[in-house]
């Protein structure tokens, strides 16, 4: 018996700790499991009883590099930490755990509650010095060895891997041949879904295009599957967004063997636990790239190109992005246009009833707060018009050509679509067949076995018919070019190329793919003058400038022309404003809304263009005013004399100013009428002779 092993340990729990690093481990190395639990006995003939003896293996399949996912050696540390534990018992080291920090918190708990550590080599107190130090050793060992471990294999996985040698999950379209190379799929069908794939994108420029033309064609997508029963199979599905995005990414679509593309990353949770994520790697840090391995479904500058394509599709990236892929809307130059001020993109914003009034606009600077006002703004229709005409010009040697490639390229289309729907139209014959051999087979005493692969027979043969009226409506809906008749409509359409860019069957994406095929991007910048400088960059590199002059927004309509604002000045010399109301009515003119000049209209003119009143009166002709002032008095006695006829005045019409005439003779009858008169009273102290000078 072990004297460091007291009754004081035997009257708490005995712990047995089980753990394998995998599940395979589990699986086919089960010696090891096995005199785990044979540790059970060891605890029973060091003096514990049965009920006194705990095993923990719900950590079998877990590796112990960490703690997260361990929650036998989590409970197992919470049970030392409150002292319930007399004895943990481990086969080694490095079945309680892989990582120094995980070690030596159990040791410094152990210690503290005076727990015996047991393993097939003897007994320690990780409270005793000697024996503390022996049990860090161990565990430092234990960490290294699994570094030492790691190492190994990671690297004969490498030196495997730079000979091309080194075999992983294939995608789909390829297999392995007797001699462990990579080789197409033998199946037809496979070979053709994966190329069409690639062939799609190329005409449609984004994966989920390609998804939808696969969905409207009612077509079928291979995967294999790994593991269990269906191990090695190739199942039929349905493609989606992110299995073509997986496609285009993957090398070895393009012939080339390559090994670290992912790697695992120890990151921090939010529960502070030491997570493995998995994260792409840049290709430029791949361990081994190796071109021209294997044949591929399309070449290495296709791959980079598709590269280009999706990260300029991608709207969620940090750094900005020209063009992207052609979306719907009726803006047709939408990420092809630059801001000629501050040099970002320009963005579309839709207004009206609806959104028919698309405008592009640039408003950076005033979102940053560095401008009071947009860099630009202006309506799409001006700018896209003029750059289709410019397209359209610059297509017309090529209208032909262009027409010649697209129907070829229809009827090649066609062909691909049609030839996966002749072969899956095989394979259910084949299924079908197959199930009919297996019930003439039978043994007809077999009623029961006889009834099920009859119904087996019958359902296959549903499926073929069904898959035929599928594959006869997408016939039918497939617009082909390929009866001499459908090739001269085409070819008459392509000597009117502007005519079919118009179509109002034509929809605003696919002008938009027509633009981006010649444009690479369009600066624009406004002038002064109400213009727009229009600088293009074609895709080969040559580049065109263009100016348009902005048509006038509302403002512009109701303002009047210098011509008509210098007439009524020059009128206003002369005229008050009904007079050359009247004036610029007799000589045709019209106010900016269309209708005859008014008074009111004259009036506002010379408000808004600052045009003073002209002096009308006569050199000898005094005003109300100046006549109160003379004689010093109020206007109303002024008003007073004009109306009982004492002075003469004229006037132009009701509501212009008076004008008065006065001789001697009045001047001396006004003067002795205010000296007389008790009740005008002077204004002013100044003398009358005075103000009468």
């Amino acid at each position: 018996m072990n004297p460091q092993i007291t009754e004081l340990h035997r009257s708490k729990a005995a712990y047995v700790y089980v753990r394998q690093s995998t599940l395979a481990q589990v699986r086919h190395h089960q010696e090891s499991t096995e005199r785990q639990y044979a540790l059970r006995e060891k605890a029973l003939e060091l003096g514990w009883s049965e009920t006194g003896i705990r095993i923990l293996d719900r950590d079998l399949g877990m590796s112990g590099a960490q703690t997260t996912g361990r929650e036998d050696f989590k409970t197992l540390v919470a049970e030392v930490s409150m002292g319930q534990v007399g004895a943990v018992f481990a086969l080694e080291v490095s079945r309680l755990a892989r990582s120094n920090l995980d070690w030596h918190r159990l040791l410094e708990l152990c210690a503290l509650t005076e727990t015996l550590v047991i393993d097939e080599d003897g007994c320690y107190n990780p409270g005793d010095f000697n024996d503390g130090l022996l049990l860090g050793l161990k565990g430092t060992m234990a960490q290294a060895e699994l570094h030492f471990l790691r190492a190994r294999l990671l690297g004969g996985k490498l030196n495997k891997a730079k000979k091309g040698e080194l075999r992983f999950p294939l995608p789909v379209g390829f297999c392995y041949d007797e001699e462990s190379r990579i080789i197409l799929d033998a199946d037809d069908e496979v070979r053709g879904a994966v190329g069409l794939v690639f062939r799609l994108f190329r005409e449609t420029g984004t994966a989920f295009a390609v998804m939808q033309r696969f969905a409207e064609s009612a077509l079928r997508f291979p995967k294999r599957s790994y593991g269990g029963a269906w191990d090695g199979r190739i199942i039929w599905g349905r493609l989606t967004h992110s299995r073509v995005l997986g496609m285009l990414k993957n090398p070895s679509y393009a012939g080339r063997y390559v090994f670290g593309r992912y790697q695992y990353r120890r990151e921090i949770n939010t529960a502070g636990e030491v997570q493995k994520r998995m994260h792409a790697v840049a290709m430029a840090d791949w361990r081994v790239s190796l071109q021209e391995h294997h044949e591929g479904y399309i070449t290495w500058e296709e791959f980079l190109k598709n590269q280009q394509r999706l990260e300029k599709n991608r709207t969620n990236g940090e750094e900005m992005v020209l063009s992207g892929p052609a979306r719907e809307g009726l803006a047709l130059l939408q990420g092809l246009l630059l801001c000629g001020h501050c040099g970002r993109a320009l963005t579309v914003r839709y207004t009206g009833n609806g959104g028919i009034y698309p405008c592009y606009q640039c408003n950076w600077l005033r979102r940053e707060g560095l401008a009071g006002k947009d860099c630009l703004s202006f309506r799409c229709d001006l700018l896209d018009a003029a750059i289709a005409g410019k397209v359209l010009e610059a297509l017309q040697p090529a209208e032909l050509e262009l027409a010649l490639a697209a129907l070829q390229e229809l009827e090649a289309r066609d062909r691909t679509i049609f030839r996966q729907w002749q072969m899956r139209l095989e394979r259910a014959e084949y299924e079908a067949a197959l199930a009919e051999r297996r019930y003439q087979e039978v043994d007809p005493s077999q009623r029961l076995v006889a009834a099920t692969l009859e119904r087996r027979w019958n359902a296959a043969l549903l499926q073929v018919e069904e898959l035929k009226k599928q594959a006869a409506v997408i016939q039918r809906q497939e617009a082909r070019a390929a009866t001499p008749e459908q090739k001269a409509k085409v070819l008459a359409l392509a000597r009117d190329l502007p005519r079919l860019y118009h179509a109002p069957t034509t929809e605003a994406k696919d002008r938009k793919r027509m633009l981006r095929l010649l444009l690479k991007d369009i600066t624009v910048e406004k002038s002064n003058q109400k213009q727009l400088v229009v600088h293009i960059r074609w895709q080969g590199g040559a580049c065109s400038d263009l100016s348009l002059q902005i048509p006038p927004n509302r403002a512009d309509h109701v303002r009047y022309p210098a011509a008509i604002v210098d007439r009524v000045r020059d009128l206003a010399q002369s005229l008050p404003n009904g007079g050359i109301a009247d004036r610029l009515n007799r000589e045709g003119h019209v106010s900016a809304l269309g209708k005859p000049f008014t008074s009111c209209i004259i009036q506002w003119i010379r408000y808004r263009y600052q045009i003073p009143k002209a002096t009308l009166a006569r050199p000898e002709e005094l005003t109300v005013e100046h006549v109160a002032k003379r004689f010093r008095v109020s206007p109303h006695v002024v008003y007073y004399w004009i109306d009982r006829g004492v002075i003469s005045a004229r006037r132009l019409n009701a509501g212009s100013p008076y004008w008065i005439t006065l001789n001697e003779a009045d001047e001396q009858k006004l003067r002795d009428w205010v000296h007389n008169s008790c009740r005008i009273h002077m204004t002013s102290s100044t003398p009358l002779e005075e103000s009468a000078l």
